[in-house]
């Protein structure tokens, strides 16, 4: 029997998101006055979509326990949807997003701080903050894809609906510096424009493979776990 069940983890996770998304936008910084407010940094979007993410796995939970014992065949379809919803957003959205931006954070921050969260912002941000944004997202995510099974969709549709949204994310950015003269992230201003093509290209291809990792690694999760429930169930041998 688990420590801690896993609807009051999702529970305290989402409530966690909440308090972040909360403080985040308490916080009276430049940048959120200017064009694309905080819509133009990746982390605030997976913020977003880690609470949303979250959101929908406490109603599948929720929805579960109402629907169980019911017999109602309208409630089990609607529970299907959601959870066909839920398994969907972390194929696509919230594992490949949620550990790019802890994974590209951290690379960029050991290597130059200046470069993606310059030493100014710790005048604005608390240290907790930046953590709860940076580096909790990994282990959510992961407690998320340990505790429940996820049925991925095709690989094709997949890898589409993130390519979509990885391409669509730097088209957001490439307009905002269209609009405002400004580069949303501090070292796209001190590459050339060639160099920025080529980081923008794997940006997207690290995405695709973010996507492939989480596919592997809920497979491998989930069969293992098959494997070790079917070792229990063979009769012993005398």
């Amino acid at each position: 029997m688990a420590l801690v069940p896993c609807q009051v983890l999702r529970v305290a996770i989402l409530l966690s998101y909440c308090s972040i998304l909360c403080n985040y936008k308490a916080i009276e910084m430049p940048s959120h006055q200017t064009y694309g407010g905080s819509w133009k940094f990746l982390t605030f979007i997976d913020l977003v979509i880690q609470a949303v993410f979250f959101g929908i796995c406490v109603l599948t939970d929720l929805s579960s326990l109402l629907t169980r014992g019911s017999g109602n065949q309208e409630q089990e379809r609607q529970l299907k949807k959601l959870i066909s919803l839920r398994d969907w957003m972390l194929a696509v959205l919230a594992f490949p997003v949620g550990i790019f931006v802890v994974a590209v954070f951290w690379i960029i921050y050991a290597y130059d701080r200046e470069m993606i969260y310059p030493k100014l912002l710790d005048n604005f941000i608390p240290g907790w903050l930046n953590h709860g944004m940076h580096t909790t997202v990994l282990p959510f995510i992961l407690i998320e894809m340990r505790t429940s099974h996820h049925q991925y969709p095709s690989r094709s549709s997949g890898l589409a609906a993130i390519c979509t949204f990885a391409v669509g994310y730097i088209l957001w950015v490439c307009w905002v510096h269209h609009v405002t003269g400004m580069w949303v992230y501090p070292f796209l201003e001190h590459i050339g424009p060639g160099a920025r093509i080529i980081f923008f290209g794997f940006t997207t291809i690290l995405m695709n493979f973010l996507y492939l990792l989480g596919e592997v690694l809920n497979n491998y999760i989930w069969d293992t776990q098959k494997s070790m429930e079917e070792e229990k169930e063979k009769p012993k041998l005398e």
